[in-house]
């Protein structure tokens, strides 16, 4: 099929390539030439396993084209995603108004397109969005109806930054709110080459099954960091105690691991929305306002920790290793490393910090702090380090050859205890140290 996507963001762009990994022609439309002109080169705008092999190679074949003329892109293609950013607002609500400028353009490309054409809203967007904004845009522009004119579906991604590629292409299930029996045939033919459990259903309805399912996996994560802290009181190991939770079947292990919280461009926007409309609508949310809670206390808690440890932070050197808010990605939104910075500067500590590929991205929102490219350098450099991220890269290091280093804290429990000496070391989740 000839398909079109408007948006080469993080979703826009691995759908595009997954898509044109299945046998499809893509387009790849955006208003920023720079991406585009990236792309277009053979390389990746921002940092995912297996992007840039797969841009170079649809490039090269011509499976995969960019341009800034969507009116063009949607008459020469069957279908339209609608990936565009959907960003928070300051009261927690979501932003949409790239998904109505993207509808309300696609609307006046089907006012002189004949063929039926089948749009899909890939964006994350609230409950309503597609039937609503979306459709009353396209109708508006283009004089035609849902279901008659043109096709109407909303497809959730379920990619796991770090992992987006693999998760394009070995999905769990593949979720097609469809308005019309036409768009949920285009759409399932689409889809069939992934062998994977295929769920119809309405727009606003998976809608919802993407806020959901995000909000749960938070949820679980805030769950553990919670009990996490009950257990450090206590004096037992969370990692442990989750190890005999996770093995019970109706639960699962995955996301039940304790750290420094969550972060990223998915979990903390859509609980905050998915709260935002709950409230509009008159409920009251507590699980969910708790899982937001929980994730703002654990950069404190570390803090209070490190206080612990090595206490007074003022005039300390602090390595901070990892600044991306998960490994594999240059993604720093909403990462837990900044809070922790931040918390560290107030207590009037000296702070650097690296990451193998987030620190540029990182810079740009805190210049003055020192930043090494070496994590060996960071080890050598700090009197007390703290991990933030569990990239590979910072396995193996000689925590030993600067022999200035006096605590470490764990904040992803990646790091082998028994290499660190005498170096006193704590990880979330283990009881608490003694005060100095």
């Amino acid at each position: 099929m000839n398909v079109s996507i408007v948006g080469t963001g993080y979703v826009g762009l691995t759908t595009g390539l997954a898509l044109a990994e299945l046998g499809n022609r893509v387009i790849l439309v955006d208003v920023i030439t720079e991406k585009l002109e990236t792309i277009e080169g053979g390389k990746a705008p921002f940092y995912e396993p297996g992007v840039e092999e797969l841009i170079k190679k649809h490039i090269g074949s011509g499976m995969i084209s960019t341009s800034m003329d969507l009116k063009q892109a949607v008459l020469s293609t069957d279908m339209t995603f609608i990936a565009v950013g959907t960003p928070s607002l300051p009261d927690g609500s979501m932003d949409n108004q790239f998904v109505g400028s993207a509808s309300e353009e696609i609307g006046r490309a089907l006012l002189e397109k004949e063929p039926f054409h089948t749009v899909i809203t890939k964006s994350t967007v609230i409950p309503g969005t597609t039937v609503g904004l979306v459709r009353e845009k396209i109708e508006k522009f283009s004089g035609k109806r849902a279901g008659e004119g043109f096709g109407l579906a909303m497809c959730p991604e379920f990619l796991r930054e770090g992992q987006a590629m693999q998760d394009s292409m070995n999905p769990d299930r593949v979720v097609i709110g469809a308005f019309d029996d036409r768009s949920y045939s285009t759409l399932e033919e689409l889809f069939s080459p992934l062998d994977s459990h295929i769920i119809r259903t309405t727009p606003t309805t998976a809608e919802m099954i993407k806020y959901s399912s995000n909000s749960l996996l938070a949820a679980k994560i805030s769950f553990a960091n919670e009990v996490a802290r009950v257990c450090e009181k206590v004096g037992v190991d969370v990692y442990e105690v989750m190890e005999g939770v996770g093995a019970d079947s109706r639960i699962s292990p995955q996301f039940l691991r304790a750290g420094a919280g969550f972060g990223g461009s998915c979990f903390p926007k859509d609980v905050s929305a998915l709260i935002h409309l709950a409230s509009k609508n008159g409920i009251m949310t507590p699980l969910l306002d708790g899982v937001m809670e929980n994730n703002d206390i654990q950069p404190k808690h570390l803090i209070e920790v490190a206080r612990t440890m090595v206490d007074p932070l003022r005039g300390l050197k602090v390595s901070v290793l990892g600044l991306a808010f998960k490994p594999d990605t240059d993604d720093i939104r909403e990462t837990r490393s900044l809070p922790v910075i931040e918390g560290l500067l107030e207590n009037g500590a000296i702070v650097c910090a690296t990451d193998p590929q987030a620190m540029d991205n990182f810079r740009e929102i805190m210049p003055d702090i020192t930043y090494f490219n070496d994590p060996q350098d960071a080890v050598n450099w700090g009197d007390l380090l703290i991990l933030m991220t569990e990239w590979p890269q910072f396995r193996g290091l000689d925590w030993h050859s600067h022999g200035g280093l006096k605590a470490v804290i764990d904040g992803r429990r990646s790091i082998s205890r028994k290499d660190l000496g005498d170096i006193e070391y704590w990880s979330i989740g283990m009881p608490l140290p003694e005060r100095k």
